[in-house]
């Protein structure tokens, strides 16, 4: 007698298919040219499917961008703060000089509309990362390498600023070559003071 499909492994299978037709045709399409109907049709599901499981195409492509990039942009640790964040951001700004980056601009353009696709944004793109490189700053800081006077928090828009600030606005290119100095010229004013520095510094 034949089993009967197990309808777990079915949907994990439509699932599967769904986020990775995401993935495809919003890189290679354009994010603002793709519908959920087209997206069910590449990945063979119906598009009430797609609507029983994400509220909505901005909410799957945000699960689809965060399952592709997976540990890609993960924060090392040997020791050395400097080291450490030059090889993230470089991961960073990797990801977003590829096609996934046009994608990111789309989903970010749809949050300044959306506040349910803003919310969406920072808890899968946004918060995980920031926590991870929070975390990482403050070892640093207990190592002395960082000062101790700077919230984290801060410290985070400082690093990436820079970054998305080309990103989204084009003031200038973005590429790989460019992340030794935006670390370079950050993590000089974020450096401990000298006794000296601070009895100089204006109150």
């Amino acid at each position: 007698m034949t089993p009967a499909p197990n309808p777990e492994r079915r949907n994990e299978r439509s699932r599967r298919a769904t986020l990775d037709a995401t993935i495809e045709l919003t890189t290679t399409r354009g994010y603002a040219k793709v519908s959920v109907d087209a997206i069910a049709t590449h990945a063979g599901v119906s598009k009430q499917t797609i609507y029983r499981w994400w509220p909505s195409r901005a909410v799957l492509t945000l699960e689809a961008l965060a399952d592709h990039i997976g540990d890609a942009t993960a924060f090392p640790d040997t020791g050395d703060i400097t080291a450490d964040l030059t090889t993230q951001l470089e991961r960073v700004v990797a990801v977003l000089t590829s096609p996934i980056g046009d994608v990111l601009r789309g989903i970010i353009a749809d949050a300044q509309t959306d506040p349910a696709v803003g919310a969406a944004l920072r808890e899968s793109l946004i918060e995980p990362p920031t926590r991870l490189c929070q975390a990482r700053l403050e070892a640093a800081i207990a190592d002395g390498q960082l000062r101790n006077d700077v919230p984290t928090s801060a410290m985070v828009e400082m690093i990436y600023g820079t970054m998305y600030y080309r990103l989204l606005l084009g003031t200038a290119t973005l590429g790989l070559d460019d992340v030794p100095l935006f670390i370079a010229r950050t993590l000089d004013g974020l450096r401990p003071r000298s006794v000296a520095d601070s009895a100089h510094r204006p109150q």
